[in-house]
């Protein structure tokens, strides 16, 4: 049985349809020839380097006993994750923002999402007037002045100074 949209949400169809093929005991290329496809189809499907479309889906359905949009489904919630993660993903205008500001680390590396209250008291401690409103101009100054809000101390008084200088607090 295929488990509920809801619970895989976001997962590629294909890692369900391969897990479908193992509990049933078939081959990726059995179950191509009895629903009318291509085996490099299910392959590529399989290994997440192609997507299902409506016809798929009716097809996969019928031969899984279950809703004709299951699949497609399952595509649209892994496209919708996936460009969730690609927009997550984005970064500030790093012409904006000098290297130097971040020594400690690669600055190639820094994930942006993951690590914005460190980046945000980063900035407003060590940063220039450029960098702070682009900071704010990336996260939004809601955000910025939420997080700035929630660092209790700072180790330099220019965080203090920067935070209410902006209006962030």
């Amino acid at each position: 049985m295929l488990p509920k949209i809801a619970k895989i949400k976001g997962i590629h169809p294909g890692l369900i349809l391969q897990r479908e093929i193992k509990r049933n005991n078939i081959k990726s290329s059995q179950l191509a020839a009895s629903i009318g496809e291509h085996k490099q189809t299910i392959s590529a499907i399989i290994n997440q380097k192609r997507g299902i479309n409506p016809e798929l889906s009716i097809k996969l359905a019928d031969y899984f006993h279950t809703e004709k949009d299951y699949f497609m489904m399952l595509q649209a919630g892994y496209e919708v994750k996936s460009k969730l993660t690609e927009n997550s993903k984005r970064t500030p205008n790093l012409n904006n923002i000098r290297k130097v500001l971040f020594w400690d680390t690669s600055f190639d590396k820094i994930d942006w999402n993951k690590n914005k209250r460190a980046i945000i008291k980063r900035v407003l401690e060590r940063g220039n007037d450029k960098e702070i409103n682009e900071i704010i101009k990336f996260y939004g100054k809601k955000t910025v002045s939420t997080i700035a809000k929630s660092i209790k101390q700072s180790r330099l008084s220019t965080f203090q100074k920067n935070a209410e200088d902006f209006q962030l607090i």
